[in-house]
């Protein structure tokens, strides 16, 4: 990371000044400072182990928002505790206001920014989630929001649930990892570059990129239910935390607006699909999203004034997804549901 790039690890987490930024110096993604991975075998000195650490979230990131849905799926609850942080920032970044006294009851620090300084002191770059803090140290172990969700899958087997899912089947890794790196590129990534473009000519460069990586994605989408397979992956994971943040955020706020989701029917009928599994729509806050975006980018939306819409009835509707071949968690079972209901979250 260069001092002219916003720092934006996993989302918005360079404080006040780098949220002023945005939209008037280059955008470029930084690479995760802190790699370390928990492992079953522990070659990183952290091994996995029921109760020792604390995922840190925003349910307003998208970056964060992939653990939460892999925690649920996996039925990783009781393992791995959670720790929500407030989707508006202050100037020290991600903080604990939404709990008592505003510290996190585990950890009883007030900013995640504590667990990164206890990890490196004088640490240069952004605060960033997801994060996953060791609680007997309360030092940050990894931020690496590329590898968290592919290890809960993988590392953290012999503590999922009975019945849950295989999020990143061997069989079918070098495909989910292809069709991802694309995605990630003009889709994740892509709507960011749309929306801190510093130049028309960035700013139309990411926009096409974005639009022609998502008709390729509904061209996909069109005769099968998941985008690997027959049974959901970390790939639809990964790319409906973008998909759901679409119209309340992007198309307006990042101006990615050729067309909203709810335009592209078969895109529209996949996230609602996925939506309405439990694990995916029950983890979403679009009141979260839609202030922490608004009302943190002071760069781009110095005003902070949170749009009313959209209307958010649409996402509990029929999609006849399940009219393709394809079962969601394929020979397992779904985790208890929760309901959610996106009317009543703004």
């Amino acid at each position: 990371m260069n001092d002219t790039t916003p720092d934006t690890t996993g989302d918005d987490s360079a404080g006040s000044e780098g949220n002023d930024s945005y939209g008037h110096k280059p955008f470029k993604r930084s690479k995760s400072h802190f790699p370390d991975r928990i492992t079953a075998d522990g070659r990183d000195g952290w091994p996995v182990e029921p109760g020792r650490y604390r995922l840190v979230v925003s349910r307003a990131c998208p970056w964060a928002s992939r653990a939460l849905v892999s925690r649920r799926l996996l039925g990783l609850e009781e393992a791995l505790s959670l720790a929500v942080a407030d989707p508006i920032q202050d100037d020290r970044s991600w903080r604990f206001t939404l709990d008592p006294d505003g510290k996190d009851p585990v950890l009883g620090i007030h900013h995640l920014s504590e667990a990164y300084d206890a990890r490196e002191r004088d640490y240069p770059g952004g605060v960033s989630v997801p994060a996953i803090v060791d609680v007997p140290s309360g030092q940050l172990v990894t931020n690496d929001y590329q590898r968290i969700t592919l290890d809960l899958a993988t590392e953290w087997t012999a503590l999922h649930r009975p019945g849950a899912p295989d999020l990143y089947p061997e069989p079918l890794r070098a495909e989910i990892d292809e069709v991802m790196e694309g995605i990630y590129r003009d889709i994740n990534n892509g709507v960011y570059q749309c929306g801190f473009a510093s130049s028309q000519q960035e700013y139309e460069e990411a926009y096409a990129a974005l639009f022609a990586r998502l008709d390729q994605v509904s061209a996909r989408l069109a005769d099968r239910r998941y985008l690997v397979g027959d049974t959901i992956t970390e790939a639809d994971i990964r790319l409906f935390t973008t998909l759901v943040r679409f119209d309340p955020v992007y198309h307006g706020h990042f101006k990615c607006n050729r067309n909203k989701l709810t335009e592209d029917p078969v895109l529209w009928a996949y996230a609602r699909d996925l939506y309405q599994t439990p694990g995916f729509g029950d983890t979403v806050d679009f009141d979260h999203i839609k202030r922490h975006y608004y009302q943190v980018h002071t760069g781009i939306n110095p005003t902070g004034i949170v749009p009313a819409g959209p209307d958010l009835s649409g996402w509990t509707t029929p999609h006849h997804r399940e009219q393709l071949a394809g079962r969601p968690f394929g020979d397992g079972t779904p985790p208890a549901a929760t309901v959610r209901d996106p009317a009543a979250t703004f």
